[in-house]
């Protein structure tokens, strides 16, 4: 099968671990017979250097023609006193309304073996699997105003504004839903009806569309509720369906039950287009060019990609459970181990991943015969 994925490397590690993506989906194409090409973009601090503005038209284009995009991160202190249409984040906002990505999928994992990399108990985190599922064009991000001006009485504002219209919220809550109908059949609803309009608005919506999934049980939790129960009890989450700003917290909060943000990859998806494919942890400028990144976020991310975009799903099956078998072996970067275990670095952990996938995949062809 032949694909063009957009590679959009953005500012700190993000070089790093996109190479370490390519470096894998070179191996699986050479494995699965597949060809893969890939066209490089600028975004974000890099954008703004070389272009002048974090989300260059030559950008947008080649994502446009692609048939799914892997990003690595943006942002770093260097852009900390831009203005803000010269921020490196407006360049990762603006992609994401560009091609219209309003679904965001995390999915949130425990690895057994990473259990003594989050501080919480094995009890509460041994088989936490759920799906966070973040509305992405749209809220408090999005909404204007947002501004500062002077009051009437001179004094200086702030001004930011949480807008949703029915159509929005809808068609991410919908996604919720399917994608919980495939799961545990579980679905909990996040807002805060008790203050906000929207979420009044968000919960009715709810109520309505689960007439359309009578197999699918749902419920409605306040988003300062579901942040202590993420950490008191995970198991209990299926699929979690939530707006914009809720779900980007919730979804960091969640790094905690993976051990790190290094482990969380994600899906931002579209009706029509091309998905976006990027882990959920930052630019990392303090390690950049180190060759300490976890790349397993970006690798995981590679494989929903391979899934949600491709259909390739067991080559993206493949890459995790050679991630999970590298893991279990005991091998870890520094953002995840102890002084008692092997550490890696960003290329040695993508060629242990690679070397895994070569062994699982003749293992598997072996059996076939």
């Amino acid at each position: 099968m032949k694909k063009q994925i957009a590679i959009l490397p953005g500012d700190g590690i993000g070089k790093e671990i996109i190479s370490s993506a390519i470096t894998v989906l070179n191996e699986i194409a050479n494995l699965f017979d597949h060809d893969f090409s890939y066209e490089y973009a600028r975004i974000g601090g890099e954008a703004i250097d070389i272009d002048g503005t974090p989300l260059p038209e030559e950008t947008i284009k080649v994502c446009k023609e692609s048939d799914a995009i892997l990003l690595g991160a943006v942002g770093g202190p260097k852009w900390d006193n831009n203005p803000p249409d010269l921020r490196p984040e407006k360049g990762l906002l603006g992609i994401r309304k560009s091609l219209q990505l309003f679904a965001n999928l995390r999915p949130v994992i425990a690895f057994d073996s990473l259990s003594d990399a989050s501080t919480l108990k094995p009890s509460v985190l041994n088989g936490t699997d759920l799906m966070i599922v973040r509305e992405l064009t749209g809220g408090i991000y999005f909404g204007q105003p947002s501004e500062r001006r002077k009051a009437k009485s001179g004094e200086e504002i702030a001004v930011d504004t949480l807008y949703y219209s029915r159509e929005e919220i809808e068609r991410i809550v919908r996604k919720g839903f399917e994608l919980a109908a495939l799961r545990r059949r579980k679905l909990t609803s996040v807002d805060k009806a008790n203050v906000l309009e929207s979420s009044r608005m968000w919960r009715e919506i709810v109520d309505e569309i689960a007439h359309e999934y009578p197999g699918v049980e749902v419920s409605h939790m306040l988003v300062d509720n579901a942040a202590m129960q993420l950490i008191r009890n995970p198991k209990q989450f299926d699929v979690i369906v939530t707006e914009n700003m809720f779900g980007d917290i919730l979804s960091d909060e969640a790094a905690m039950l993976t051990g790190s943000l290094g482990m969380l990859s994600s899906a931002s998806l579209s009706a029509n287009g091309p998905g976006l494919y990027e882990p959920a942890h930052g630019s990392a400028p303090d390690i950049a060019g180190q060759n300490k990144a976890n790349p397993l976020a970006t690798l995981l991310s590679v494989a929903m990609m391979l899934k949600y975009s491709f259909g390739m799903n067991n080559e993206g099956s493949l890459i995790e459970k050679s991630i999970e078998c590298v893991l279990e072996e005991g091998y870890r970067t520094a953002d995840l181990a102890d002084h008692s275990e092997l550490i890696l670095s960003t290329d040695e952990m993508t060629n242990k991943v690679i070397e895994t996938i070569t062994i699982l995949h003749k293992s598997t062809k072996m059996s076939a015969n």
